[in-house]
């Protein structure tokens, strides 16, 4: 990450209130996310399974994924600022609601439909901070950008999570303490809502462009109208992405690690649980180890990606990066000892954010304004389904303290595989003997293989 470019990007304004804002929300998701890990998982009275922790991220993220087409619609309609505005106040509110639940006892229905709502508004905001960002930074320095927006924002999340974690441990783990720390994350959603009120309506689009293209006599479409086109909204962001082929190879390279990843996440969430101790307190601080390790991985990403991806391009890297998960993940990972796993989850962390830094610039460069909210609802749903299907699949055969030797073999041989297969498919897609312009997708290449953009 170059110093010139980061200062030249903290000197605007406006990226810096909508950087703020991002901060703000994520932050208060780690803290969110610990009450409800602390509550269904990691509770005294309860006993994790693999079983139990399938349904409980499937009943969250399934569903979740589904809202991706709709937050697509919104996006692409409304005034991008209103949905940073309303939805961290919408979340404030439903927070509220599952507090509330949580302190009566209800740990049923309600309160995972309460988890859901939280969720899924999340989609709207987090596809709009990402459309959103090109109206604020030069296309030049998207990649710094995304490397430094993208990665502290995942980093301040894991702050929250400590933050949450810290609070637990202060105000106890019962009914009355998760409530109070749910409570304390509406208190924070809505700040978040008051900074995005700082920017100006128009300036994060979406752009006027897309209504000057609709032929003459035509107008945009009503709502109702607009909701019951979703379907054939998302299959146009579906051909607007099949026509471009690195935007395709990105989609495709995420959701096989997310489906990855999701292996070993729950595997870490039963290993915590059930095998490095037999505590619940002590399990939770041990993911929350894990996840703090792994936040530092994001960070060294965040300061690699824009400096490898400049020389290699962004195809190179993400093979690279997929073939490191496949070295570490046994290496590190098969004697199934917690400082062992450590480095495991720092090395999964390290790759995680560096495929995401490069699949976000390759959509911002690559896919048109009036198609990004529609695009970027695709990414969160394949984002999403990949990681709930993954935990779906190993709830059926993972064991309850989540050692299982041969599942570990075959996500690193699987890492390996989609490797070559990245780099083949990426290389096979570019005209031989071509070098793209300079400025081209943001970065300056140096060596071959060139970034195709």
């Amino acid at each position: 990450m170059r110093a010139g470019e980061l200062r030249e990007i903290l000197r605007g304004r406006d990226f810096r209130r909508l950087y703020a804002t991002r901060l703000t929300s994520q932050l208060t998701d780690g803290v969110f996310q610990v009450a409800l890990a602390g509550h269904v998982f990691f509770s005294p009275e309860r006993q994790a399974t693999a079983a139990k922790a399938a349904a409980a991220f499937a009943v969250t993220l399934l569903p979740y994924s589904a809202l991706g087409p709709f937050a697509g619609v919104f996006i692409d309609r409304w005034r991008r600022r209103q949905i940073l505005l309303w939805t961290p106040i919408l979340r404030a509110v439903l927070v509220l609601l599952v507090a509330a639940l949580v302190a009566a006892g209800e740990e049923g229905a309600a309160f995972f439909f309460g988890v859901l709502l939280v969720l899924g508004v999340n989609r709207f905001f987090l596809a709009a901070l990402s459309a959103a960002l090109p109206h604020v930074v030069r296309r030049e320095r998207l990649v710094t950008a995304n490397a430094f927006a993208v990665t502290s924002g995942t980093v301040i999340a894991f702050t929250g999570a400590g933050i949450g974690y810290l609070m637990r441990r202060i105000a106890g783990g019962g009914t009355d303490g998760t409530a109070l720390i749910l409570v304390a994350a509406a208190a924070l959603f809505l700040a978040a809502g008051l900074i995005a009120a700082s920017m100006p309506l128009r300036l994060l689009g979406p752009d006027p462009a897309g209504d000057a293209a609709r032929p003459a006599g035509t107008a945009r479409p009503g709502l109702g109208d607009a909701l019951g086109g979703v379907l054939h909204g998302l299959a146009d962001g579906a051909r607007h992405i099949a026509r471009r082929r690195p935007a395709a190879l990105a989609l495709a390279a995420i959701s096989f690690h997310r489906f990855l990843y999701g292996v070993i996440l729950i595997m870490t969430l039963l290993l915590c649980r059930a095998h490095f101790t037999q505590d619940a307190d002590q399990g939770l601080a041990a993911f929350a180890l894990m996840l703090g390790v792994a936040g530092g991985g994001y960070f060294a990403a965040a300061l690699a990606t824009p400096v490898v991806v400049r020389r290699t391009g962004k195809p190179a890297w993400v093979a690279s990066l997929l073939g490191a998960a496949a070295v570490a993940l046994p290496l590190c990972g098969l004697p199934f000892a917690e400082s062992g796993w450590a480095a495991a989850s720092f090395a999964l962390g390290f790759v995680s954010q560096g495929v995401k830094l490069c699949v976000d610039t390759t959509l911002q460069e690559s896919i048109e304004d009036a198609y990004r909210g529609r695009v970027f609802a695709v990414y969160d749903m394949l984002f999403n389904a990949a990681f709930a299907a993954a935990v779906a699949a190993a709830a059926t055969w993972l064991p309850a303290d989540g050692r299982a030797p041969g599942t570990l073999v075959a996500v690193s041989a699987a890492y390996a595989a989609g490797a070559l297969a990245h780099l083949r498919l990426s290389a096979g897609g570019r005209p031989r003997g071509r070098r793209p312009a300079r400025a081209r997708a943001g970065v300056a290449p140096v060596n071959d293989p060139p970034s195709p953009g």
